[in-house]
């Protein structure tokens, strides 16, 4: 059976090249959902998008992605952290009609490391390890203290 694949073009270290997106290893997600919003930008990371297809397939229901990678622009335009993770790849997942403590807790299970807790959104990435909230709202929907 012969791969189905898409090019893009990704950033690699301050170079852009192509690269292959391949559609039967990532069924269910695009290029253009985890490119820049801004730019269009890609950032070819396939261990995370690996495990991305994970968490996609234990859930078993979509995951719409708010923001994946980011251009330093655009990072800087949506007051992302200097540091962001989302300057690679990270992903930002909307809570909307998703069960948040299961998404959370196979995010954990799959290995993703890095968890920021929103009202609407869970931010996952595979950064150091560590946690954060995004506000009073998200600490009292997620249940932290």
């Amino acid at each position: 059976m012969k791969t189905q694949a898409e090019t893009i073009r990704v950033q690699d270290k301050d170079r852009f090249s192509h690269q292959l997106w391949n559609t039967d290893r990532w069924p269910n997600f695009s290029p253009a959902e985890l490119s820049c919003r801004h730019c269009g930008e890609s950032y070819h990371w396939p261990e995370f998008v690996d495990r991305l297809q994970c968490l996609r397939d234990e859930i078993k229901k979509p995951l719409y992605i708010l923001s994946g990678h980011r251009c330093a622009l655009h990072n800087a335009r949506v007051g992302g952290a200097p540091l962001s993770q989302h300057l690679k790849l990270a992903a930002d997942i909307s809570l909307r009609d998703i069960n948040r403590v299961q998404l959370r807790d196979a995010a954990k299970r799959i290995g993703f490391s890095g968890f920021g807790y929103y009202s609407t959104f869970l931010h996952l990435d595979l950064g150091r390890p560590r946690h954060w909230v995004g506000s009073e709202k998200a600490r009292q929907l997620w249940q932290m203290h």
